[in-house]
């Protein structure tokens, strides 16, 4: 008799789980399913002159659900306000092998192999309709996989030698179905907060353009492959930004941003914090307003935790990436990846010191939080179906691993479940939750006090303090102005050109500290970090968004992203002192500045 209740019961159970499948009336991975089978019975393209027929030995079906809800006012007004539901469907075909294949080669026709087609689905999830389009997409990546896949061969039989690191590695198939979770958009009025937090800067008339921008965002990815794994996980995350411009005295435009991340809408902050934060950064614009350009400088330059976060952000983000970059039918493509820290300077350095001996760095997806603090960039199973892992990257200074995708590389050749990407662009290896860290460090008072020895001893007038790094992403509200940054700085961002914002001289004698404007500094590459001068106990959490743009994912412009196309991501890090860098002075080219006065207004209510 309790062998049969038990019976009874555990069928019970699978009839609930049935039954609770069915209600969330998703037909996504069924549909997923019947078309994947029938491209890997009879998907194939006879070719004249071969005999054998040419078949797909890996087919990906990645599928975006997504729905975005995005806020945007200016001075107290409303501009736009949107709530918007999409989906989208990308689909991958790889011809060849796992030792060669048609992925990650650029042809002579540009981009080609990175991802397969990619096009927009209804949203109701019908199965009919979803299979149409997948028929169609996989139809059409597999013949430009065959086509990639030729030119590359070509390409590669020209060279006389040919690397013998593997395409594409096999892995592990992953079963993760996890029920759909509806968005929570919590009982706060994003409309209103966003009035009141950018009503803050109406105090600052000065301002002359300013864009508060809250994005609010739940998604449901889905991922079905040909080597039997089966994805449907929930991603949620939320963002205030906002950017700012106004002009010095002498003409020379200035820029400032504030930007705050949370994994869930409910976690962003209050609007009182939200009012804080821009008023911090509105007093800061208005002091560069009134600051002297930067003069030309080498000497010492201490990073506060608030700005050495960001630069790791951006000198480590390609140097952790352990894959082989992409094989280039043209040299010059090659050498604009490089340009922009496309390719590490750590590949082939294992057990090589790399940082200070004193240095650790993991990068945890695992982790949820930093002593309290909550962490953005965790996740379970990256966007290739591999689970994600914790990676000891560098241990007392050593490189001892790397972030690896499925795309290997000539130090490994598995992935260790870093093949991450935002809306489904092309998967990298991409730091998570990074954490730097020290066993010997200095309080706040005994760093600075080195920081001010330093300077005495090279007898310098002054010596300099960045205490916030520059997202152009967010601060430059105009592409046009972004362009022109771009055509300046970006070819110097792989060799080490940062962009520091706010900035103080400090002059030792009298400790008198005076904020500048307009400064780049030069050469400050992952080489520069193995003999850093002091590092401090003051560890900060950078929550941040990794850009996915083309051209920018997996490069030093890596870390000048924001939500709209963004990968949310942490790095921990401290107050880090530098014994000399190069800092160039200001270089901004002057406008002319309005002919009338601004309008008064009047203060936020």
């Amino acid at each position: 008799m309790a062998g049969l209740i038990l019976f009874l019961m555990a069928i019970g159970s699978v009839a609930a789980a049935g039954a609770q499948v069915r209600q969330d009336n998703d037909h996504t991975l069924q549909a997923m399913r019947d078309e994947m089978q029938r491209a890997k019975t009879r998907l194939e393209l006879k070719i004249p002159n071969i005999d054998q027929p040419v078949r797909p030995y890996y087919v990906e079906y990645r599928l975006l659900d997504l729905e975005v809800h995005e806020v945007v006012a200016e001075f107290g007004t409303l501009l736009s306000s949107a709530h918007t539901r999409n989906r989208f469907m990308n689909v991958e075909a790889r011809v060849g092998s796992y030792k060669l294949d048609s992925s990650n080669f650029v042809s002579d026709e540009g981009f080609r192999g990175f991802i397969g087609p990619t096009g927009e689905v209804g949203v109701d999830r019908d199965y009919d309709s979803l299979r149409q389009d997948l028929w169609i997409a996989t139809d059409q990546a597999f013949k430009e996989a065959v086509e990639t896949y030729s030119r590359k061969q070509a390409y590669l039989s020209s060279l006389a030698r040919q690397s013998d690191i593997d395409d594409f590695a096999k892995a592990e198939p992953v079963q993760l179905v996890e029920p759909l979770e509806p968005p929570d958009w919590t009982s706060r009025n994003w409309d209103q907060e966003a009035r009141e937090t950018s009503a803050t800067l109406r105090a600052f008339s000065e301002i002359h353009e300013s864009r508060l921008t809250y994005y609010l965002v739940y998604a449901t990815e889905y991922l079905l492959t040909s080597d039997g794994t089966e994805i449907r996980q929930n991603r949620h995350f939320a963002a205030i930004e906002a950017g700012m411009s106004t002009f010095a005295d002498d003409g020379v435009p200035l820029n400032h941003f504030y930007a705050s991340y949370a994994a869930r809408p409910a976690d962003l902050p209050s609007v009182e914090t939200v009012r804080k934060g821009l008023n911090v950064t509105g007093t800061e614009l208005m002091t560069l307003r009134a600051a002297p350009p930067g003069q030309d400088y080498t000497g010492p330059v201490l990073f506060e935790a608030r700005a050495a976060a960001p630069l790791l952000a951006q000198v480590l983000g390609p140097a952790v990436n352990g894959a082989r970059p992409a094989i280039s039918f043209s040299p010059v493509m090659e050498q604009m990846l490089g340009n922009l820290g496309g390719k590490s300077d750590w590949v082939g350095r294992l057990g090589a010191r790399v940082l200070p001996a004193s240095v650790s760095l993991v990068d945890d997806p695992g982790a949820k939080d930093f002593h309290g603090t909550p962490l953005i960039g965790g996740y379970a199973v990256d966007n290739e179906g591999v689970r994600a892992q914790k990676v000891a990257l560098v241990e007392t200074g050593n490189l001892k691993n790397e972030l690896m995708s499925r795309r290997p590389g000539p130090d490994f050749n598995q992935s260790n479940g870093h093949g991450r990407a935002a809306f489904l662009n092309d998967a990298k290896p991409t730091m998570s939750n990074l954490i730097f860290s020290s066993t010997e460090t200095l309080s706040a008072a005994e760093l600075k006090k080195r920081f001010l020895d330093s300077c005495r001893a090279e007898k310098l007038a002054y010596c300099l303090v960045v205490r916030e790094m520059d997202n152009p992403t967010l601060s430059l509200l105009h592409q046009d102005e972004f362009s022109e940054l771009l055509a300046s700085y970006g070819g110097g961002a792989g060799t080490g050109d940062r962009l520091p914002l706010v900035v103080y001289r400090i002059y030792p004698e009298s400790g008198r500290e005076e904020m500048i404007r307009g400064s780049r500094i030069i050469g400050l590459n992952s080489r520069a970090l193995r003999n850093l001068a002091g590092i401090g106990n003051d560890s900060f959490v950078f929550n941040y968004m990794q850009s996915q743009d083309n051209g920018f994912a997996g490069t030093a412009l890596a870390a000048f992203g924001s939500a709209r196309l963004g990968l949310p991501a942490s790095l921990v890090a401290p107050s880090l002192l530098f014994e000399e860098l190069e800092v160039r002075g200001a270089r901004g080219e002057a406008k002319r500045l309005p002919l009338l006065p601004p309008p008064p207004m009047s203060p936020a209510r």
